[in-house]
């Protein structure tokens, strides 16, 4: 049996400036945008070639705005993912070189923190 995560909460305070922030600076997807009822709002953004999505929205969430630490993004090359966000308006750390990998760090308005990390070379 397979268990996949292919979706993460991401608590925000204002949705539509958070589907800017991610469409738009940080390059994610966005792959609904629903008001399913009363107060309650979906959206869904996907980052470029991920089977994980993130959700935010009104309503679905009981964690506070800006309290998601820990998520972590694999890219390819964590100095041509840097310039990228930087490019786009992202504060974006500089690349933090360990030995389990390269890693960017950079936060959404709300102060949501994500990690991008470039994986080692295998041996």
């Amino acid at each position: 049996m397979e268990w996949k995560i292919e979706l993460v909460d991401v608590p925000v305070s204002d949705v539509d400036r958070a589907i800017v922030f991610y469409r738009d600076h940080v390059g994610f997807t966005l792959d609904h945008d629903h008001r399913v009822g009363e107060g309650i709002r979906f959206v869904q953004l996907t980052p470029p070639g991920s089977a994980c999505s993130i959700a935010f929205g009104e309503g679905i969430s009981e964690m506070a705005p800006g309290s998601q630490r820990g998520v972590q993004i694999v890219v390819d090359d964590a100095e041509r993912a840097r310039t990228a966000l930087l490019d786009r308006g992202v504060a974006a750390s500089e690349v933090d070189d360990q030995p389990w990998g390269r890693f960017v760090r950079f936060t959404d308005p709300d102060g949501n923190a994500w990690a991008l990390q470039e994986l080692p070379a295998s041996p």
